[in-house]
């Protein structure tokens, strides 16, 4: 009986050992595979890459030949092809290829299609890379004669073109960061920009008409500042001049300008501008429901709110609600987008478009002021410039000089705040916990096999002191 009592200890005490050295190489493995998969500022290595072989494969082989480019579940570049040597050259190239039906060509002849056709408010579409066809969107607003007009349409296009009913409807989300007001509403914070003179605020162009004036709180308290250019419908982007209180010069008094807020006293230093791949892993956050995650499912969206049609939008699965329009899009530290509107909420899930950064910083000749990790808000800057691809062949690494979505800082009122000091940001990197999970679980475990095998042997040791203590009073 002692000897197998001796003999479990020894083999709880040795699969405890064990276990603590395997959950602690696990997870020193997840850390390292978050660090590796990331360049230098937060982007994502492994994305990047994957993105840029995808990208150059369609622009080598041609509209005619592909029909876009995505990222998979497993991070490998796919490609879709129309024909089977075509796919042999992405297949050599270490990318997946898809053989489709209709070329890119056709996909982008169904769309123009759409939009020559009577606009509907509440419908929505773009191109679905995965199903090779264009998927058309129509909300509870849409009435049934309105349904049957478009569905002719769409029958009149042909197979490359699907119409499907959502719940809901597509709103713009007026009422992300930080909120900033304007008296009849609420919209939030995007990112910080500059002419190189003086900092802008870039957000959506809903949110309010040029000449509006914003403020940090709904009693029209601390002037952020008034809106100068806006772009919508059309496009969804406007720009904010900041006020004498609130605003700060490119050079200097905003130490947070590059820093999106994220909640918890947490920031992410933005590091560039890029335009999304669709299946790509996304963040943003909004005054309404803070940070969220979700992917990439469409570029080049066209969206048919009842203020009017808006073209070139980042179609995604992260959920919104009203209030987080403007709100920042990103991925470890890139800028993508601000966002613009959807259908459904983050209690059942929904729909959310972006406007994208490199569109509207092109358009407005602006670029983004970025952080380089010296807290001064003055690093390099990045923009949208002549480098931007075109939204069906994107890339996600940083457009000109070089993560899920965080709440934007304002700059302060009244003073400038150090990250990480007294009333700061901290500035942080967006883990995903849930790959340590399994490590620390066979930590956990094996500490408590350790604990066990420990009270087994002292119970031991305390039973032959009393054994010893009784022999010796007792002579």
């Amino acid at each position: 009986m002692r000897h197998a009592r001796r003999t479990f200890r020894r083999i709880a005490r040795l699969a405890a050992v064990g276990g603590l050295i395997c959950g602690g190489l696990m997870v020193s493995n997840a850390v390292a595979g978050e660090a590796e998969g990331r360049e230098p500022g937060g982007a994502d290595g492994g994305a990047s890459a994957s993105a840029e072989l995808g990208a150059s494969l369609v622009s080598r082989l041609g509209d005619a030949r592909t029909a876009g480019t995505w990222i998979a579940a497993d991070g490998r570049p796919v490609v879709a092809v129309t024909d089977e040597d075509a796919a042999d050259e992405v297949r050599r190239a270490g990318a997946r290829a898809e053989v489709m039906r209709y070329s890119m060509g056709d996909l982008r002849t169904a769309t123009a299609t759409l939009r020559e056709a009577p606009r509907v408010p509440g419908t929505a579409w773009a191109v679905d890379y995965a199903t090779n066809q264009v998927v058309v969107h129509a909300d509870s607003s849409v009435s049934a004669a309105d349904w049957s007009a478009l569905s002719q349409v769409a029958e009149g296009v042909g197979g490359s073109v699907r119409m499907e009913r959502t719940e809901g409807s597509f709103t713009t989300r007026l009422d992300g960061a930080s909120p900033i007001f304007n008296g009849a509403g609420r919209c939030s914070a995007g990112f910080n920009v500059t002419d190189g003179r003086e900092n802008f605020l870039l957000t959506a162009g809903h949110c309010g008409p040029v000449g509006t004036t914003w403020f940090q709180d709904e009693g029209r308290g601390g002037e952020v500042g008034t809106t100068i250019e806006r772009s919508f419908p059309g496009d969804d982007y406007s720009l904010v001049r900041y006020g004498s209180a609130g605003g700060g010069s490119a050079t200097g008094d905003n130490g947070r300008s590059g820093v999106v807020d994220i909640g918890g006293g947490q920031g992410v230093r933005i590091t560039g501008v890029a335009d999304p791949v669709v299946g790509q892993q996304v963040f943003r956050s909004g005054s309404t429901t803070g940070l969220r995650t979700g992917r990439v499912t469409a570029l080049n969206a066209t969206v048919n709110y009842r203020e009017g049609a808006v073209t070139g939008l980042i179609q995604t699965t992260v959920c919104a609600e009203p209030g987080d329009s403007g709100g920042p899009l990103l991925a470890q530290g890139i800028a993508l987008g601000v966002t613009s509107g959807g259908t459904g909420d983050c209690t059942a899930g929904g729909v959310t478009f972006f406007q994208p950064m490199t569109t509207a910083l092109s358009a407005l000749g602006v670029s983004l002021v970025v952080d380089d990790g010296a807290g001064d808000g003055g690093g390099e800057r990045g923009d949208g410039g002549d480098g931007s691809q075109a939204a069906d062949t994107p890339a996600s690494s940083p457009a000109t000089t070089d993560p899920d979505g965080a709440r934007a800082v304002l700059p302060p009122v009244g003073g400038a705040a150090t990250p990480g000091g007294p009333g700061g940001t901290t500035v942080t990197g967006i883990v995903d916990f849930k790959s340590l999970v399994p490590g620390l679980g066979i930590i956990a475990a094996s500490l408590l096999l350790l604990m066990t095998a420990h009270w087994i042997l002292s119970e031991r040791a305390g039973r032959s002191r009393y054994r010893s203590q009784y022999a010796q009073s007792w002579g």
